[in-house]
């Protein structure tokens, strides 16, 4: 508080923000009412006087009070409308009359689909059974997602502009799905930290008529930057060839919709990604260009910096306005007009201002992820690299600089790295360290020169842009050779908030021990008082002479081992805690996933095996799109629910992988999971189908030389001693042809089914299997299965060719699960399976109604949860 006020009270506006943001009601005053008592605690152990303790504490308050303030006023009107006519029709889903508003964001495009958002002046709905109901929602944001019909409509489409005044009809209004799996992506609580509730969907572009707006306003000076925005990707695309372009627009203008996905895949597995987002370092570079040329032509150090602060809102606005370069912008604007008064002293104090001065503008940035990982690794830069310098000492000066900032960048960026992205590259540093200067700087600083020449004259600007784009085959192709040694990226659970705050806290203290058992460090030759940020280089002392202070004690060099131990040993492990998995060791659990229409359930056994029975998969139905209407990139469940997940709860690896059969609703997801999490063996039932989705995954596997297992009736597999799989079908087995695997089409009758006992409780497989294929194992193995069954997974989704009423006699089990997708077009479960559950008293558990459905072994009982429901046990 002494040395950085303003720092101090933007840790406690955040953690006050932050506070009312995850308690409400009760829970919120009782941590309130904590965190009032611990503050004179606090200031006393800080030595603050009351003043200023009771400054942070109103800080604190009032940060929590205004979150709320903002909370209260993000509602729906639209909502509170529906709600009125609950009783007649869904508050998800109502018929839209007509809307009209003024569109207030750039379109997009993707494929057949264009999203844009509309500030709504007025809207009529028609609920069903009911007359027309105005709703007089002026001002409230809604998305629209209108689908095209036909290639001329995508040309109509380009026209429609930010700005421009709009009018809709016969839409369909639907609120955001929520997360239907636990830690999965919630795009409804995403909406709503964007001020949107409801998504309008439309078919046909017919239903949107659009016109030039009547005045002038923000919104329209946003539409002309948009324009001139797309002037310059369309001038960059003269420049450079495709892949190039793409990458050039991400890095000079940050528009990323055409980086080529393979590039921008290479990047993020690297922890690269960041060179994309506008940031800091760009915003340096360019104005430090335009600072050096105004002093080259003679003008003023005072009217330079005047130009470049006028120059930075502009530069904002052209790259984007996201998060890290607002922070950049404002960091920069402030710096600067201290420089030009001479009162710059202190760069974390700008940077807590640049935060604060965001958060009173949009508390929701709080959440944002760039916002974090831009102010975290700013602050980091500023604390950790006077304490990372010295103990590199034994490098030149300017690779020492470089090397620090590498290395504190990563350091700190490491927790939300890990918090969001759920894997880490152990070659992320030498990546960064080796490519971030040369795009950073060389690539950055040429291509700028190439774009600002180009629109002078194209030609002048082609002739730069030949070496940039030579540079940047050079940064690929590196790229690529570090991904092919898969072997350095690793895997990590989404740790807690207490963890993350150890880790920091333990961070410092290595580096603050180190520094202090360091020859080298500020306490042998800092001059500073504590009031002022520490010179990083030797020129910034200017006259002054570094101060050497006494030995250290030969107590004090007895006790800093000791504590560096400590703290080492502590943050190792807190690392290998962090690096656990999410399911505790000694507890079993099965965990149906739900992946829409399809089939995905991931088993951890009590002593830490993984096993994944089927992927689910996307299904497309129809003929082949064309070409205009295929998006940038396609919707894929494994991509985007599967992997993810896996990711999220810490799986490292999977022992086994079960293909219950080849239908592209239970193995799509696969190919994404092969190339994305290492798998010991594939178990399948020995046949494939004629689809690239079963040749793909197979050729995978081959060149990954994962082996591939067939199962057969009666084989057991012992992944841990208190787990045990026994494979029931199929009864017959697939045998080969001429030497050669089989393909068969119709996959159900052949599906896997196995019966897994797991610490006493016994759970049920099928996959599709059918009555015929039902009755063939109780035939075999009739005899032979005696006990009770706790969990049946139903058969194909609930259809009624399988789960007949002689094989839930048979099993008579006291629980069934069944994986369909929500208002799927089968019309699964079949009401008859429902009613035949029903008459023998199994308890249903349904994807399509209440998400992921987790069951943990625990002491021979079970324990289930619902991501849509309570904790129940049984």
């Amino acid at each position: 508080m002494n040395r950085r006020p303003l720092f101090a009270v933007c840790c406690c506006w955040i953690l006050g923000s932050t506070a009312a943001s995850s308690f409400t009601g009760l829970s919120f005053w009782l941590f309130w009412a904590g965190i009032t008592m611990c503050i004179p605690l606090v200031g006393m152990l800080a030595s603050l006087p009351w003043k200023k303790s009771l400054i942070l504490w109103l800080t604190f308050t009032c940060a929590a009070l205004y979150w709320n303030y903002n909370e209260m006023k993000n509602i729906s009107q639209i909502s509170a409308k529906i709600s009125e006519f609950r009783d007649v029709s869904q508050p998800q889903e109502a018929v839209v009359s007509q809307a009209a508003g003024e569109i207030v964001s750039q379109p997009e495009r993707d494929g057949d689909r264009v999203d844009f958002r509309i500030r709504l002046k007025s809207m009529v709905v028609t609920p069903a059974g009911r007359e027309p109901v105005t709703i007089h929602a002026k001002g409230e944001t809604i998305l629209a997602q209108v689908r095209l019909l036909d290639e001329e409509e995508r040309d109509k489409s380009a026209g429609w502009k930010r700005g421009h005044k709009v009018h809709l009809s016969g839409g369909t209004l639907v609120q955001p799905s929520a997360s239907r799996n636990f830690g999965g992506f919630d795009y409804q609580e995403y909406l709503h930290r964007e001020h949107i509730h409801w998504l309008f969907k439309i078919k046909g572009a017919a239903h949107v008529r659009t016109a030039q707006p009547g005045s002038l306003g923000a919104t329209t000076i946003l539409a002309w930057n948009d324009q001139f925005r797309s002037h310059l990707g369309t001038t960059i695309s003269q420049l450079f060839s495709d892949k190039n372009a793409g990458f050039m627009k991400g890095l000079l203008i940050g528009v990323t919709d055409e980086l080529d996905p393979e590039t921008y895949g290479d990047f993020s597995e690297l922890g690269l990604t960041h060179i994309l987002a506008i940031s800091g370092s760009h915003v340096a570079l360019n104005i430090a260009i335009l600072f050096w040329l105004l002093r080259l032509l003679r003008v003023s150090r005072e009217k330079a910096l005047l130009t470049c602060m006028v120059f930075i809102p502009f530069y904002v606005l052209i790259t984007g306005f996201t998060p890290s370069v607002i922070r950049s912008g404002v960091m920069s604007m402030l710096g600067l007009f201290l420089l030009r008064k001479g009162m710059f002293k202190d760069s974390l104090n700008i940077l807590a201002a640049a935060a604060l001065l965001m958060l009173i503008l949009e508390p929701y940035y709080l959440f944002n992820v760039s916002f974090q990982l831009s102010f975290i690794v700013t602050g980091g830069l500023i604390v950790l690299v006077p304490y990372v310098s010295p103990l590199l000492s034994f490098l030149p000066g300017k690779i020492r600089m470089a090397a620090s900032m590498t290395l504190v960048a990563q350091v700190v960026s490491f927790p939300l790295t890990i918090y969001y992205f759920n894997q880490f590259s152990l070659l992320s540093l030498a990546a960064n360290f080796i490519i971030v200067p040369v795009v950073g700087v060389l690539s950055l600083a040429a291509g700028t020169a190439a774009l600002l020449l180009g629109l002078v004259w194209l030609p002048l600007g082609r002739l730069i842009a030949y070496p940039v784009e030579l540079l940047n085959r050079l940064t690929f192709a590196a790229a690529g050779w570090m991904n092919e040694h898969s072997g350095f990226m690793t895997i990590w659970k989404s740790p807690s908030l207490w963890w993350i705050v150890a880790y920091y806290i333990l961070v410092f203290l290595v580096l603050h021990l180190s520094l202090r058992s360091s020859e080298t460090g500020p306490f042998a030759r800092n001059s500073t008082s504590g009031d002022e940020t520490e010179p990083l280089t030797p020129e910034m002392y200017g006259n002054r002479q570094p101060k050497v202070l006494p030995p250290v004690p030969w107590r004090s060099r007895l006790v800093l081992p000791a504590q560096q131990t400590a703290c080492w040993t502590a943050l190792i492990g807190l690392l290998i805690y962090g690096y656990q998995p999410e399911a505790p060791k000694g507890v079993g659990s099965v965990q149906f996933i739900d992946v829409g229409q399809g089939d995905c359930t991931l088993i951890i056994t009590p002593e830490g095996r993984n096993i994944l029975v089927d992927g689910g998969g996307t299904v497309s139905f129809g003929k082949p799109k064309e070409a205009w209407k295929l998006k940038r990139e396609p919707y894929e469940v494994g991509a985007k629910v599967v992997v993810p997940l896996l990711k999220k709860r810490g799986i490292h690896k999977l022992n086994a992988v079960v293909l219950t059969h080849a239908d592209q609703d239970h193995i799509g997801g696969l190919q994404a999971v092969l190339d994305s999490i290492p798998v010991d063996a594939l178990l399948m039932n020995g046949s494939l189908a004629e689809s690239k989705t079963m040749h793909d995954l197979a050729q995978t596997a081959l060149l990954k030389r994962i082996p591939i297992y067939k199962t057969a009736s009666g084989q057991r597999v012992k992944p841990d001693r208190r787990t045990i799989l026994t494979f029931l079908a199929p009864v017959k087995p697939v045998d080969a042809v001429d030497g050669q695997v089989p393909y068969i089409k119709e996959q159900n009758h052949i599906s896997v089914a196995f019966l897994m006992e797991m610490d006493g409780v016994r759970f049920l497989f099928t996959g599709d299997m059918d009555e015929a294929a039902e009755r063939e194992v109780t035939e075999l193995w009739g005899p032979r299965i005696t006990g009770k069954l706790d969990v049946l997974k139903v058969a194909h989704h609930g259809s009624r060719t399988s789960t007949s009423v002689q094989w839930l006699e048979y099993w008579k089990p006291q629980a069934s699960v069944i994986s369909a997708g929500e208002s799927n077009s089968y019309g699964h479960p079949h009401p008859e399976i429902l009613g035949r559950l029903a008459d023998i008293g199994s308890a249903v558990h349904r994807t399509d109604r209440m998400g992921e459905i987790q069951m943990q072994v625990r002491g021979g009982a079970l324990v289930t949860r619902h991501k849509l429901a309570g904790l129940e046990g049984k």
